[in-house]
């Protein structure tokens, strides 16, 4: 038998698609109710993921698919926050 290792998949919270996990971008709702892009991917608390897909961004941060995984309202500094870590890590590196 094939010594095969199991990859955890996790779902895009705007598109549903399911991807590897390390191929996401985690979001966490920290212990203090801030959100936050979760580098480390192992920051404790409430964590919802996004793919690099423009579109899902858009939907995720603006339609409000974050706020209903991560069950918190998002202010609108933190919402920019996300979108200027999409446009500059990202998108600079898909170039």
């Amino acid at each position: 038998m094939a010594n095969t290792r199991h990859v955890p998949e996790r779902s895009c919270v705007a598109c549903a698609q399911k991807f590897p996990k390390r191929e996401l971008i985690r979001i966490v709702k920290t212990l203090e109710g801030a959100v936050a892009v979760d580098n480390s991917k192992k920051s404790a608390g409430r964590g919802a993921y996004l793919c690099h897909a423009p579109s899902c961004w858009q939907r995720g941060i603006e339609k409000g698919g974050l706020e209903r995984s991560l069950k918190v309202e998002i202010s609108t500094h933190a919402k920019s926050s996300l979108m200027d870590f999409y446009t500059k890590q990202i998108l600079q590196s898909t170039k």
